[in-house]
């Protein structure tokens, strides 16, 4: 799920579940918490105890929502959390994760990481049906799908998943949560990440796999595309919703939003990263003194580059982790004064360096000729920048905001231009071909490099929800 502000880009949503192990609610805060730097909006766990729905939810980080006191109201060996950037609907305590239902077939809950194209559709679909929404948000959909399945009560609930997530299209990695089973489901085209892991008789599921490293369960599998995981108290069992299947994950997982601790798809994200570092001096060398990174997610590559090209690796920029992310802040200029906060040169080491800056991605350009601009005040007789990705010239609808394909700086200009724009000495982008060799992989979703989607838009689809 998405918006853009701080480094231009938000990350998305997160999801963890727990299934088989007491406290199962203070395992998915400490879950949700690794996962936090996929959605600092909005955080909330549901937990059920003897067939008993029980969830808190609120607005802000997942260490000020939850305390020893309301995690020891949601007991019981099941939970699902979630952390929010909004997408479709916007942020407000309605649309924060995980939803609750209830019905005479049985309560669930739902939590959702990705987005929905056919969204509006399938709400007017819906609403013509009767279906009254709580929210505003695409995750919302799936519940009341699911819901529309009243003529058989006695059918078991996994063939109406099966029949709602027919429907969807987009992105999606789904945790639904009834009173005695998770199901863990994923899109067909593999856009989202989501991973299984073991913790003692129990079972853990998550966006990433460095939440599973931080409760100590052990990595078993990636949720498979087109595929749902049911856990229950028979272990695991797979069903296939479709045959069609890719594995197209977003290489913004790989790039920017992931941790460099998790494993996507049986790459590590810092390997990925420190890879598309290397090949980025390949096919962009440059005469200089210092390598330096953009904290934090281009740190690896700027490894990765230093290590290549020979020339030595600085920390020449220096990240204040103790204060807001820039992108809350409410107007333009608060932001502008948000990134000096954030980012400083060290004067010692860039003053009179040519300098190569690593950075991982450019969406509108504002922050890295902010960046651009430090670094020379610092002293820096030059400064070449090196993005570990391609251009960005077309907005994502899989859930991360990129923003309006107008607002893209390399949506209408050539390298050279944006390159003045920015105020760089130089300025070169890593080539498509490279993300595929840096990841071992055959398959990627480029389309924000690209504008090939690999689904159907639908009339009305906006990048800007």
């Amino acid at each position: 799920m998405y918006g853009v502000q701080d480094r231009e880009l938000h990350e998305e949503c997160g999801v963890f579940g727990v299934f088989g192990v007491e406290g199962a609610a203070s395992l998915a805060y400490y879950g949700l918490h690794a996962l936090q730097h996929r959605g600092q909006e909005g955080a909330g766990i549901v937990a059920v105890d003897d067939g008993r729905f029980r969830r808190i939810k609120g607005e802000g980080l997942v260490t000020e929502i939850f305390d020893e006191n309301n995690l020891a109201g949601l007991s019981g060996d099941m939970a699902i959390g979630h952390v929010r950037y909004s997408t479709t609907g916007g942020s407000c305590i309605e649309n924060v994760q995980p939803f609750l239902f209830r019905h005479n077939t049985g309560d669930f809950a739902l939590a959702h990481n990705g987005n929905l194209v056919n969204s509006k559709q399938l709400v007017r679909y819906l609403e013509d049906k009767g279906s009254l929404f709580q929210s505003t948000s695409d995750s919302e959909i799936l519940a009341h799908l699911i819901k529309k399945e009243t003529n058989n009560p006695n059918r078991p609930r996994i063939y109406s998943i099966i029949d709602a997530l027919n429907m969807l299209e987009g992105a999606f990695a789904f945790l639904i949560m009834t009173a005695n089973r998770i199901y863990a489901c994923r899109d067909k085209y593999g856009l989202r990440p989501l991973s299984i892991g073991r913790l003692g008789d129990g079972y853990v599921v998550s966006s990433e796999t460095c939440a599973l490293d931080v409760i100590g369960a052990e990595f078993l599998r990636d949720v498979e595309p087109g595929e749902i995981v049911t856990i229950d108290r028979k272990g695991i069992r797979s069903s296939d919703y479709s045959k069609y299947k890719r594995h197209q994950m977003c290489a913004m997982e790989y790039i920017y939003f992931s941790r460099p601790d998790s494993d996507i798809e049986g790459c590590n994200v810092h390997a990925f990263r420190r890879e598309s570092g290397r090949l980025l001096y390949e096919e962009s060398p440059v005469e200089a003194d210092i390598v330096v990174g953009v904290p934090d997610s281009s740190l690896s590559a700027a490894i990765g580059y230093a290590e290549a090209s020979g020339i030595p690796y600085e920390m020449g920029l220096i990240k204040n982790k103790y204060i807001g992310r820039t992108f809350i802040q409410p107007s333009q200029e608060m932001r502008e004064k948000g990134v000096r906060m954030k980012l400083a040169a060290v004067r010692s080491l860039v003053r009179g360096k040519r300098v190569v800056l690593i950075d991982d991605s450019i969406v509108r350009g504002t922050t890295s000729q902010r960046i651009v601009r430090i670094l020379r005040e610092a002293g820096a007789t030059e400064v070449h920048l090196r993005i570990a990705s391609p251009p960005i010239t077309d907005p994502c609808f899989y859930g991360v905001d990129m923003s309006t394909k107008e607002e893209l700086i390399s949506s209408s200009r050539t390298v050279e231009e944006v390159c003045r724009k920015i105020g760089a000495d130089s300025l070169c982008f890593l080539s498509r071909e490279a993300l595929y060799r840096a990841g071992s992989r055959s398959e990627l979703c480029l389309a924000c490099f690209t504008g090939s989607y690999p689904t159907a838009l639908y009339d009305g689809t906006e990048s800007t929800k």
